[in-house]
């Protein structure tokens, strides 16, 4: 049975929702615990997650328990932030219907960047993951809301061909809605009644760690969870639009040494050996030598130490960044010492709270906590075949093909670790081109 709902989660095409896309099918193989579902919300302004707990418990719930199931986790446990009262009340509801005794509510404290896996996982089970390793070396798995969601419709079969999305900043209607993977950002915007303003930037995703798109004409894939348009001078798009070279160059004149961003960097107060402010001071031609450049590698780039914790508003983040491609291009992994990590005894106290860091990004006037607006189906959509860790998918249709939805389109390529892709409309494929299936509606 474990096998056959593998199977179900690979061949639906199913990948984590919540950030890179790994394949879900990998997570789902994995021998563990405990299963931590993962409704922080942690960007600010993203509702996807809490819409899909008030509205779907039940759903997310079957998710999770064949993810348990999978892994022979004795335990599952929803995380959620306190401040969604409705999202937990359904929620809670919905763990004492099902009553098997294996489920648990677990209520976070609402500060950035509780979403991270590892801060999750020691908010909630008190255990902390080993420097640049993952949840699976403590016993457990972490899935997202909308991941789990997706298992529970692959196991009746439905691949993934739909998205949530948030929709925020200046448009005319803030909005939780459902599209079809592939939908064009400009089609976004236009159901949520337009842009408020004549020039603006599109983040794909949230404030602190999504990117700026370069124009509206790209599609929603399966792990946008949201879009946020904001004015081009706005802080959170004037330093991600930022030439990286002039980064580095500012960053590296004028950085005070200060230690603030290693005060509040999440990982560090982990007890990983990770020193944003050390980063600060290697320059250049010394990116791949010396212990205190491979101390990037521990980086999630969560943005904290930029956006917040710099009082020169230069970018550790970007550093850590450069340094870190840098070292992974030259194959340099970071080397454990076998030491347990020892979180810092200042940890709480060190917490950011959302509010504040909304405040501090100028972004308090769109927390407006947006409501479902409904589905919206375009008649076009632009499938990437890569949208996922791992190898692109491999096409397996052509020009002047009919699809329905859910048909495959791509595939994954063997011997590789990849995610199944498929049709999110019904219509014609008009082309294959640059890494996207472009399909018309009839």
């Amino acid at each position: 049975m474990t096998g056959q709902t593998v199977e179900c989660i690979r061949s639906a095409g199913v990948v984590g929702a919540g950030g890179a896309g790994l394949p879900t099918h990998i997570k789902a193989d994995a021998s563990v615990d405990t299963v931590l579902v993962n409704g922080a919300s942690c960007e600010p302004l993203l509702m996807s997650d809490p819409y899909l707990m008030q509205a779907h418990p039940d759903i997310v719930i079957r998710g999770l328990l064949a993810v348990m199931d999978c892994t022979g986790a004795r335990r599952g446990i929803i995380c959620l932030k306190g401040k969604h009262a409705a999202a937990m009340a359904a929620v809670r509801g919905a763990v004492t219907r099902e009553g098997s005794g294996r489920l648990e509510v677990f209520e976070l404290r609402d500060f950035y960047p509780a979403g991270d896996e590892h801060v999750l996982v020691h908010e909630v089970l008190g255990r902390t993951v080993p420097q640049g390793g993952i949840p699976l070396q403590i016993g457990a798995v972490v899935s997202n809301v909308e991941t789990l969601y997706n298992v529970a419709l692959a196991m009746e079969g439905a691949p993934v061909t739909h998205r949530y999305v948030t929709v925020s900043g200046e448009v005319k209607r803030h909005m939780v809605v459902k599209v079809p993977v592939g939908t064009l950002v400009s089609d976004v915007l236009t159901f949520a009644g337009g842009p408020a303003i004549t020039e603006y930037k599109v983040v794909d995703g949230g404030p602190m760690m999504g990117r700026v798109l370069p124009h509206t004409g790209r599609p929603v894939t399966k792990t946008t969870s949201g879009l946020l348009v904001l004015p081009p001078d706005h802080t959170v798009v004037a330093r991600k639009i930022m030439d990286p070279e002039k980064v580095r160059r500012i960053t590296t004149s004028i950085c005070c040494q200060c230690s603030h961003c290693t005060d509040l960097c999440p990982r560090n107060l982990l007890g990983h050996s990770l020193h944003p402010h050390r980063l600060m001071r290697v320059l250049e031609g010394q990116m791949h030598a010396g212990t205190v450049a491979r101390e990037a590698l521990l980086c999630s780039e969560c943005g904290l130490c930029e956006k917040f914790a710099c009082p020169m508003m230069v970018s550790p983040r970007e550093i850590n960044a450069q340094i870190k491609q840098v070292l992974r291009r030259e194959g340099v992994r970071w080397e454990s010492t076998g030491e347990e990590p020892v979180p810092h005894p200042f940890r709480k106290s060190r917490y950011v709270a959302t509010g504040r860091l909304l405040r501090r990004l100028d972004l308090v006037q769109y927390d407006t906590h947006p409501g479902y607006a409904g589905e919206y189906t375009p008649h076009m959509v632009r499938i990437p075949l890569a949208q996922h860790i791992g190898a692109p998918a491999v096409c397996v249709v052509a020009p002047g093909d009919t699809v329905r939805t859910g048909d495959l389109i791509g595939e994954i390529p063997e011997k590789s670790m990849g995610a199944r892709v498929h049709a999110s409309i019904s219509g014609r494929v008009e082309s294959v081109e640059d890494g996207m299936v472009t399909i018309k509606a009839c």
